[in-house]
């Protein structure tokens, strides 16, 4: 071929390799798009997977069997909504109750964190403790069926053992009880007499009771009044700070100087005669009424994973103040007293720690020191 034909030739190749490239990247970006299109999504996959499957013995049976999966399936997607109020990053309480329209995605990341090396069954009490707080948080009873569904057919003689573990992780974090209505139905109830069910606000929402024990207790251990500073400090180790939204509790200033005073819950005082002005912290009318010292120490005792006789001093003055209350009820024929039970240590994994754990015999004296630092 004459040179100059060649130079012609290189040319007009040069020229089509863009063209071939860029037409073979929209081929490829075609092709991506219509297998996206062709690929259900992962409730779908679910569902065609477990119809799919060669099925042995009575159709009665299989047909029984893929809609457990299919039910699971929803409900594992509806628990996994409960992130929406848990996670960081997402919208407070406070925020999410002026919108009760609002659907929460049940794609976000998921509240209950596998951990590595963890087996099926220690993923269930996390699975029910998303479906839990969810129910709770839309205000939708809980059902037993449901849970069974998560928990999946194989477990279901664990079932007891397995809701117990998820109640007792809700219990140490938000202070509120799981209680069985009947043989199908349980509720959530918040440890004191919070508007709302606890949530102290109208509307949605999770419940502000286990910030309010902490805050009681927090009291308590500091000779039955404690220092604004010291609480903030406090509040702190719980990444809680005044002036800073928090996911559950909205504005915390708001909530303890303004609504818990209001509702009677905490006393907020100025110190006298202090300059600059400084505040202080009790116990309010309706927190002496609603609840104890011994009752706000077995609390803390469980979210630090023991029991209340390790902090003896503490457990003394709770107990000095239980025999006066007997003694007051005896005197006004309030009728029999009730036995002081000390509640077994309990697994304390919380979603995120009300108090930070040491390593020493004594936690909740370290965190007092911490506090008390300037």
């Amino acid at each position: 071929m004459p040179r100059r034909h060649k130079s012609k030739f290189k040319a007009h190749e040069r020229r089509r390799q863009p063209r071939g490239e860029a037409q073979g990247c929209e081929d490829a970006q075609a092709k991506a798009a219509a297998e996206a299109e062709s690929t259900p999504s992962s409730a779908a996959q679910c569902e065609d997977t477990t119809q799919s499957v060669p099925t042995t013995g009575s159709s009665g049976a299989s047909q029984r069997r893929r809609r457990r999966a299919r039910a699971a399936a929803a409900a594992a997607a509806a628990a996994a909504a409960a992130t929406s109020a848990a996670v960081p990053g997402t919208k407070s309480d406070e925020e999410s109750s002026n919108q009760d329209g609002e659907r929460v995605s049940p794609y976000e990341a998921p509240f209950y964190v596998e951990g590595p090396g963890e087996d099926s069954l220690s993923r269930k009490p996390g699975l029910l403790e998303q479906y839990l707080l969810y129910k709770y948080k839309m205000k939708q009873p809980i059902l037993k069926e449901d849970m069974l569904k998560i928990i999946g057919p194989d477990y279901e003689e664990r079932f007891p053992e397995i809701l117990k573990k998820a109640a007792e992780r809700i219990e140490i974090v938000f202070a509120v009880d799981l209680q069985e209505i009947d043989s199908t139905r349980y509720d959530l109830v918040s440890k004191l007499k919070l508007p709302n069910n606890g949530r102290v606000r109208a509307g949605r929402g999770l419940p502000k009771t286990g910030l309010l024990m902490n805050i009681l207790g927090m009291i308590f251990m500091k000779g039955n009044c404690a220092a604004e500073e010291d609480i903030w400090k406090f509040l702190g180790l719980m990444r809680v700070y005044p002036g800073r939204k928090h996911f559950i509790y909205g504005e915390p200033r708001k909530l303890i100087t303004k609504d818990l005073v209001r509702l009677q819950y905490l006393e907020y005082r100025q110190v006298a005669n202090s300059d600059p002005p400084r505040h202080e912290f009790l116990w309010g009318p309706n927190a002496l009424a609603e609840t104890t010292k011994m009752k706000v120490l077995q609390f803390l005792s469980k979210v630090n994973d023991t029991i209340p006789t390790a902090f003896p001093s503490y457990y003394e003055e709770a107990l000095r103040e239980e025999e006066e209350r007997a003694q007051a009820r005896g005197a006004t024929g309030g009728g029999p007293t009730a036995r002081v039970l000390i509640p077994s240590s309990v697994m304390a994994r919380s979603i995120f720690p009300p108090l930070l754990r040491s390593e020493g015999s004594n936690p909740l004296d370290k965190i007092l020191q911490r506090c008390s630092k300037n």
